[in-house]
């Protein structure tokens, strides 16, 4: 069973690209955390790197932290190689933990089918949102609803979220086997 709105978060211990390993417990003194089940190679998660990269540095001071955890199938898809990842996250200049997913035992936990996908715990590591980063991959500017900003800024000011659950938009994962 896939983890839904309400379920307690699970750790896990990944290799980022910086050569570090990373588990929910090395980010014990956020209040919020954001998994993004993310790649390099999709167009729309290219489409939301800068919304991602600019909402860690938005509320990064105020006890939260995006994680971004890629399972893909390296493979198949090459462009999703740690080696890539890394090259990537230079490039980007991302202000977040990249992490690997290599035999895709968290994403089928968490039950993420698209990149990017984003699963929002609180500081007792229950997910109180799941889903879709906004309303509108293709156009930052057209964003009418940024959901994942909404419920980020309910969580930290100890409100609940209001809109717990949307469809996140993207590329499949890329499936091992």
């Amino acid at each position: 069973m896939p983890l839904k709105v309400g379920d307690k978060a699970v750790d896990f211990k990944l290799k980022g690209v910086d050569g570090k390993y990373y588990s929910l417990e090395d980010f014990k003194d956020k209040k919020v955390i954001a998994i993004a089940f993310t790649c390099n190679h999709c167009p729309y998660v290219k489409a939301y790197e800068d919304r991602m990269i600019a909402i860690q540095r938005d509320y990064g001071e105020k006890g939260f932290q995006l994680i971004a955890i890629n399972p893909n199938d390296d493979k198949k898809y090459p462009e999703d190689s740690f080696e890539n990842m890394i090259i990537r996250a230079r490039e980007k200049g991302y202000n977040f933990p990249y992490l690997r997913d290599e035999d895709q035992r968290i994403v089928s936990i968490y039950g993420a089918q698209v990149t990017p996908e984003i699963f929002l715990i609180d500081k007792d590591r229950i997910i109180r949102y799941h889903g879709a980063i906004d309303d509108n991959y293709s156009d930052a500017k057209k964003v009418k609803r940024h959901y994942l900003r909404e419920a980020i800024e309910a969580l930290l000011e100890g409100r609940e979220v209001e809109i717990k659950e949307t469809r996140a938009i993207g590329c499949s994962i890329k499936w091992l086997g």
